[in-house]
This record gives structure tokens, sequence and C-alpha cells, in this order.
């Protein structure tokens, strides 16, 4: 469980210890999706009034193309984090670093999925390679060089 009514934070810190599966409606086109779902540890604590703070861990695994030859690797991701949510009230408007409580029929609550999906897109590296050594492809006709030359004529350098 990712969300928690702010009733049963302000009594006491809750322990988090939930998941955020690869097929959440929080999820964005375009998004890099953890392969399975992401673990989230830590705690959600009162910041003040009509404030609230998590700290924790987040941690899953992912796949993105080799930047060089575009082979899938698959990666570790984890990070520290730490997200403060607050009453709209109580909270200046367009601060990026404070996420909104969410309003629904059982009363006022704080969502970790937003804030950890964001963290995560943050997390997951833009460029990835296979290996340090990888040669990526040949321009002209596309040939995997990591598994040996192609019969391209090399190009001269000027």
């Amino acid at each position: 469980m990712l969300s928690f009514p702010t009733q049963s934070i302000t009594a006491a810190a809750v322990q988090v210890n939930g998941e955020l599966d690869r097929d959440d409606a929080v999820w964005i086109e375009g998004d890099t999706r953890p392969i399975k779902a992401i673990r989230l540890t830590g705690r959600v604590s009162v910041a003040g009034l009509g404030r609230f703070y998590f700290n924790g861990r987040l941690a899953g695994q992912a796949v993105a193309e080799c930047t060089r030859c575009l082979q899938d690797v698959e990666m570790e991701v984890g990070a520290e984090s730490h997200f403060i949510f607050a009453d709209s009230e109580t909270e200046q408007d367009g601060d990026p670093d404070v996420y909104p409580l969410t309003i629904g029929r059982q009363g006022t609550s704080v969502d970790l999925r937003p804030p950890l999906r964001e963290q995560w897109v943050l997390e997951v590296p833009a460029f990835v390679l296979c290996s340090p050594d990888c040669k990526g492809l040949c321009p002209t006709c596309g040939a995997k060089l990591n598994q040996g030359a192609c019969s391209c004529a090399p190009q001269a350098t000027e």
C-alpha cells in the first residue's frame, strides 16, 4: 500500500513497505518502467501543521537500450527518497519540491505513487552502455561491431 490516510499518520508515524506495479495508472507514456514492481520502504511522519514527510528507499530493475549498439541492458536502480507533502491551504502554490495531499472519498491522504514515479524516472540513467568498451554499430551497414568487424570498406578520416 502506498497511500495513507492523514489521520493514521497524525496518530503515529507509519511504516511503509510497499510496491509500485509497472502497470499502475501513475505511469506516463514514454516513462522507462521497471521490469517488476518498484520496492519502497521507509516511513511517513508529521512534519508540521498540514505537512507530512516521507523518508525511505526505492529499489527496482529497469531495461534500457545501450546507447551505442542498441542491445537491451538490465540494471539495478535504487535511491534514498525524501518527499514532503502539504495541504494546499498551508503551502505556497508552485513549490516543485512539495507534493499535494490527495483528497478522495476516504478523506485526505498521502499518496506516495506520484513522487515515487518522478524519482524513478530521474534515477534511471538516460545513457546506458552494455560495457565500457562497446564498439556500437557500423554507421554504413548497421552490423554489431561487438560481434566482429563488418565487410564495409573503412572510411577515410580527414
